[in-house]
């Protein structure tokens, strides 16, 4: 079924708007239950070093909104802006970066920019997302985050280094020492 582009629109304004709101809350898993399916599907391959796969809501809250995004994760300081979309029928290429806390000594944002390819399922709702990002480029501003003092240890612990563990396995496969 196809959408009213203004429709499709406004639910993903509505989920750029929750952001700005997710992070004033510092609490991100409600986001699931206002912009998503029951039966959605979210998906976040990181670069082949570890494929999410949420199947509903409830699992995109724990995972995508919760472990992934909540502050109490050691994501303190960061944001997730989303600066733009293109729709085409019931489908979205949005545009966002993760932004660390702080700026450059430059006055630029510490931050890697990704898409989401999203397909809107009616009554403001999306019925799939898949996020793609740079998960390289990911780690090296969580170590130029890490070397300014701005990364919480938490995140390091937690995220980054079991990251970069899943990064150098997947690559080590079938290198010759």
């Amino acid at each position: 079924m196809s959408y009213p582009t203004e429709e499709v629109e406004a639910a993903i304004t509505g989920l750029r708007d929750a952001f700005v709101e997710a992070e004033k809350r510092g609490s991100w898993a409600w986001i699931a239950d206002e912009f998503y399916h029951e039966d959605c599907v979210y998906e976040c391959p990181y670069g082949g070093a570890m494929f999410v796969r949420a199947e509903g809501r409830e699992a995109i809250r724990r995972t995508h909104y919760g472990r992934d995004m909540d502050v109490g994760s050691g994501w303190q300081g960061w944001s997730f802006p989303i600066l733009g979309w293109a729709i085409k029928g019931d489908r979205i290429i949005s545009e966002w970066v993760n932004r660390g806390p702080g700026k450059r000594a430059d006055g630029n944002h510490y931050e890697t920019r990704g898409v989401s390819l999203i397909t809107y399922g009616g009554g403001g709702k999306f019925s799939y997302q898949m996020d793609l990002f740079d998960i390289a480029h990911q780690m090296h501003l969580c170590d130029e985050l890490d070397a300014a003092g701005l990364l919480s240890a938490e995140l390091k612990r937690d995220w980054v280094a079991p990251m970069k563990a899943r990064i150098v396995s997947m690559l080590g496969n079938g290198v010759a020492a």
